[in-house]
């Protein structure tokens, strides 16, 4: 079994990049991308929960989930705008 961070690294190295929206600064966030039937474009997924621990390192627990919600999850910026998974725990 491979690890979370070598999961990431392996799928950061399939995904062809150009042409898909990133959200900055949410590198390791990236759990992998789907192919949009409806808007044929292929988008991004990032994990939702490691978004926040992302943000947590600059922010509370509450701030980031408000943070998250409004200014990107809440922002679309057109068909290639990435998808943020949450993640059942």
């Amino acid at each position: 079994k491979t690890s979370r961070s070598t999961d990431q690294k392996r799928i950061g190295r399939m995904i062809d990049i150009e042409g898909m929206m990133i959200a900055d600064g949410f590198d390791e966030a990236i759990i992998g991308y789907c192919h949009d039937m409806v808007a044929g474009e292929d988008r991004v997924i990032y994990s939702f929960n490691k978004c926040i621990d992302i943000l947590k390192h600059d922010m509370s627990e509450e701030e980031a989930i408000e943070y998250m919600d409004f200014n990107v999850v809440g922002a679309y910026m057109g068909k290639k705008t990435p998808l943020f998974m949450r993640e059942n725990e």
